[in-house]
């Protein structure tokens, strides 16, 4: 969608950092070894030896979590994934029907506050129920005009992941898409995020400087490179805004915008987000592992079983009027939740016994 109809647009969204599984399967037991790139060329439709090729020399093409060359031969119970770096908004969006939480609208633009669990756009074996479907379906109700195989025009600005919670700018005309586009390149953009991190951090506030790439062996996630050899620069702000002991509250502020940036930033210092299942949060990090405070987590797990980030404030000039625009939302019930009960597990009041 923003490659084909805006194309003038700045690439703010580092696509070049995404790849998206196209194709997955798990070898049978009867299967004899054989060269992958020829076992792959048998059984995908329209695939040829030589574009598996230079996807496996791309590192595309992952066999039990590790990227494989082509002359890898493939053994019963091996778990082939296929990447693409080929970006969703490419893919045909098919628009249905969903609630959509609204904050603003106009004629140029709309924000949305999306909730947690929700894929932004189609691709990586999610293809429906994602908010870019949702949009669809808004917008053409709009535009009764349309016939069935024409989708309304607009723009994917920025993202977050599925799981995390928050705020979203769309632009709906190619001129807002462009304005909007620039902000984000220039880093004009107001986003601010609230996370709770594990462990009480050393300073009230902080700045992380490292810069944000793939993991050089394990392709879905990120990493962070100091030193600058890898990846792109990725600067991130923090405040801390309360302490609970084993865990703190904090405000994350985006100087940059990369693919997992917050949730790697925080981990390279230390503090890996709470519940964060990709980057090491969603176990027992910082306090004395026995029974009462081992089930206490597990409560506080479930109650919020996904990384505890939420894109709370954006703020941006419009882009056709200038004017400034700012946006505030509350936590979601999950964070909040889990919030609280730390909250009152870090005053003590009532001891383990009653969390």
């Amino acid at each position: 969608m923003q490659d084909e109809r805006f194309p003038d647009s700045p690439d703010i969204n580092d696509s070049s950092d995404e790849l998206y599984e196209r194709f997955s399967l798990i070898i049978d037991k009867g299967q004899e070894p054989l060269r992958i790139d020829k076992f792959l060329a048998n059984r995908i439709e329209g695939a040829t030896r030589n574009k598996l090729q230079q996807a496996m020399n791309h590192g595309m093409v992952m066999v039990n979590g590790g990227p494989v060359k082509p002359n890898y031969k493939i053994k019963p119970g091996d778990q082939v994934i296929i990447y693409s770096d080929l970006s969703p908004e490419e893919t045909d969006v098919v628009p249905e029907k969903m609630d959509l939480v609204i904050v603003y609208e106009d004629a140029d633009l709309m924000v949305v506050n999306k909730p947690a669990g929700m894929v932004v756009h189609p691709g990586s074996g999610n293809y429906s129920g994602t908010l870019l479907n949702g949009v669809s379906w808004y917008l053409k109700q709009q535009q009764p005009d349309l016939t069935e195989d024409i989708l309304p025009r607009f723009g994917l600005v920025h993202r977050i992941d599925k799981n995390t919670s928050g705020l979203l700018v769309l632009a709906k005309t190619d001129t807002a898409m462009r304005a909007l586009a620039k902000q984000f390149f220039d880093h004009t953009v107001k986003r601010q995020y609230q996370a709770l991190v594990w462990g009480d951090l050393e300073k009230d506030t902080g700045t992380i400087i490292a810069h944000v790439g793939r993991h050089q062996r394990f392709r879905k996630l990120f990493e962070a490179y100091p030193e600058g050899d890898h990846g792109k620069e990725a600067i991130t702000h923090y405040e801390v805004l309360e302490r609970f002991g084993y865990v703190t509250l904090v405000r994350c502020i985006l100087e940059t915008g990369r693919t997992h940036q917050i949730r790697v930033h925080m981990k390279h210092i230390g503090h890996p987000l709470f519940s964060d299942d990709f980057y090491g949060g969603d176990k027992i990090v910082k306090g004395t592992i026995y029974t009462k405070y081992k089930q206490f987590v597990d409560n506080c797990f479930a109650l919020c079983p996904r990384q505890a980030l939420h894109a709370k404030t954006l703020g941006f000039s419009h882009p056709v009027t200038g004017k400034e625009l700012y946006f505030d939302t509350e936590l979601p019930e999950d964070m909040a939740q889990v919030i609280e009960k730390w909250r009152r597990y870090g005053k003590g009041k009532n001891g383990m016994s009653n969390q």
